[in-house]
């Protein structure tokens, strides 16, 4: 038990360190648009760019775990995104870009890597719990950067707060290399592992129904996910009228939630022994809080604005951790890590498509009403056949 306590912290906090790289850019946006010459709502984009990265270098994670040893992925991971969120600090377009790409290089491999930590680690009776608990990371991450990079922002600058984030990544990536052999220290290092073809990870997941259906409420879930941590600070200033500190708040509130959510959606599986009518119930919840988040006005108390955000937090960023689970339940025999990383392009396609797609939506309809409700309308598609039984669904 030790062990497996070891393991999650460690794999928990390299997922945290590298939300934080993904979501503080999100936050600072309104803050460095006039410096970069970008408007805010570009951040789209940038996110875009990030998951682009991350879907290609995702199907390379096994072999990369293979020949390194999972440990040595996760300090390169981190090192990858420390550098790249410093990069922006720049202030040029190009950077960005740049960083973007280098973030996205770091997130790809993490979850390959960390699943290979946890795999023979975590019993089956609590493997929601502890699939939930390691992704939580991610929403740990996200609620530090809505705390904390607003601080910064006021401390030191908003080019500050990016060199001070990513030099704490590369601080960390640097302190696992005293616990690294306790991971990495037996393994064999394979120079003839063989990349794996996405093309054919893609068909193997998408041949079989259940992880078809995983993998596609996966696209959208995420989708849905990031597009309400990328763009919630930027509309809550932008149509809210709300102050860079308290839309932060917001973010840091639905991030809180989704931490929380998904270690307690991982106890609520485990219980009542059906992951599918979870993972249904957290579509529906979606659904009425991107309708509802549409509706929001300068007029609306602030309470009422963080509530909402806790609410929307808990179930579209709470999902993850329940339905990497159900992957590896349904995976074929010995196939649980390709399966995974084939679930992963669907998962990364998501994020990389749904932030673009909702920035081109305020472009043209100069609405972020149409681009919830339309985020709300994906969600619903893909949670309502959860409530059927796989054969109704095929």
């Amino acid at each position: 038990m030790k062990e497996l306590i070891a393991a999650l912290t460690l794999t928990l906090l390299a997922q945290a360190a590298v939300a934080l790289t993904l979501y503080t850019p999100a936050v600072l946006a309104p803050a460095a648009q006039a410096d970069i010459g970008i408007a805010a709502s570009t951040i789209g984009l940038f996110t875009a760019i990030v998951f682009a990265m991350a879907t290609w270098c995702a199907p390379f994670g096994s072999t990369f775990v293979a020949r390194l040893g999972p440990m040595r992925v996760s300090q390169w991971c981190l090192v990858s995104c420390g550098c790249g969120l410093a990069l922006c600090a720049l202030a040029s377009p190009a950077a960005v870009v740049v960083g973007a790409a280098l973030i996205g290089a770091g997130i790809g491999p993490l979850t390959p890597a960390s699943t290979e930590i946890l795999a023979s680690q975590a019993p089956p009776r609590v493997r929601n719990l502890v699939m939930s608990i390691r992704q939580s990371g991610v929403t740990l991450g996200g609620a530090l950067a809505g705390a904390v990079a607003p601080l910064l922002l006021i401390a030191v600058g908003w080019k500050g707060a990016v060199l001070a984030i990513g030099a704490f990544c590369l601080c960390f990536a640097v302190a696992l290399q005293a616990v690294r052999h306790r991971y990495d220290g037996a393994r064999e290092i394979s120079v003839s592992t063989q990349r794996p073809s996405p093309v054919r990870l893609f068909r193997m997941v998408y041949s079989h129904l259940e992880l078809r259906q995983n993998a596609l409420a996966s696209f959208t879930y995420a989708g849905m996910q990031y597009c309400l941590s990328t763009f919630l600070v930027v509309f809550l200033v932008e149509r809210a009228a709300l102050s860079l500190p308290h839309a932060g708040w917001a973010l840091a509130c639905a991030m809180t939630a989704g931490l929380v959510g998904r270690i307690f959606w991982g106890l609520v599986a485990d219980w009542i022994g059906n992951t599918r009518k979870v993972l249904g119930a957290l579509g529906l919840v979606m659904t009425i809080s991107a309708f509802t988040l549409s509706q929001v006005t300068p007029g609306w108390p602030l309470a009422a604005i963080l509530a909402l955000s806790t609410v929307f937090g808990a179930t579209a960023i709470g999902w993850n951790g329940i339905c990497v689970a159900e992957i590896a339940r349904v995976a074929p025999p010995g196939q649980v890590a390709i399966a995974t990383g084939g679930s992963l392009i669907f998962t990364y396609s998501g994020i990389t498509i749904a932030p673009s797609l909702f920035w081109i939506v305020i472009t043209v309809t100069g609405s972020y009403a149409w681009a919830f409700a339309l985020l709300g309308v994906a969600a619903l598609s893909v949670a309502l056949p959860y409530f059927r039984s796989p054969a109704a669904v095929a």
